[in-house]
């Protein structure tokens, strides 16, 4: 079974993925990265020559390809809940957890961060802030149907927030598949 974070840009999933990862002693896999090494572009210079079309049917391609993994952490774009079949695909063979933020602090965090600002494109013409309210607004409703568990991020630290994926993982996991190295002592 993989596990499955999405949720806007900014809330998380790549850092939570990596803490989460290593707890469990799995591989991390970011969709958008593997995207970017396969084209040799960022995701904003794959907008900018193609548009969001292209990029997520690139994306698409991408899911249906690490849906078939199994024991992975993935970290998904935050727009891949857009595509239904990319969700259908990944409840095949993993829990989702949508990392829920608000867009006060998902600003806070890509401006923060100046590799999210030059790699990731703008989605509208509006004011940054204007932009991921409405994003996340049109977006909810996606991300929360796409979801197994609902975890808030607000005012939590990464340790926290992965305590908690885990010991939701624990009860989730059928005990053959604890036993065999679904999860191990180190997680609990």
């Amino acid at each position: 079974m993989n596990v499955v974070l999405i949720g806007f840009r900014g809330a998380g999933k790549t850092t939570v993925g990596r803490a989460l990862a290593g707890q469990l002693g799995r591989e991390f896999i970011d969709c958008d990265d593997l995207i970017e090494r396969r084209t040799q572009l960022s995701i904003r210079e794959i907008f900018e020559k193609w548009g969001e079309s292209h990029f997520r049917g690139l994306e698409s391609e991408a899911i249906a390809e690490l849906a078939k993994q199994d024991g992975k952490v993935i970290a998904t774009g935050g727009g891949a809940v857009l595509r239904h079949k990319n969700i259908q695909l990944l409840k095949r063979n993993g829990k989702i957890f949508l990392l829920d933020v608000s867009p006060e602090t998902a600003l806070r965090r890509i401006e923060s961060d100046a590799s999210t600002r030059s790699r990731r494109p703008e989605l509208t013409d509006k004011d940054p802030y204007t932009e991921i309210r409405e994003q996340m607004e049109f977006r909810r409703p996606y991300y929360l149907e796409g979801a197994d568990v609902r975890v808030l991020t607000e005012g939590r630290g990464v340790e926290e927030i992965v305590k908690e994926i885990v010991a939701f993982l624990r009860q989730a996991l059928p005990p053959e598949e604890e036993a065999q190295g679904g999860m191990d002592e180190a997680t609990a």
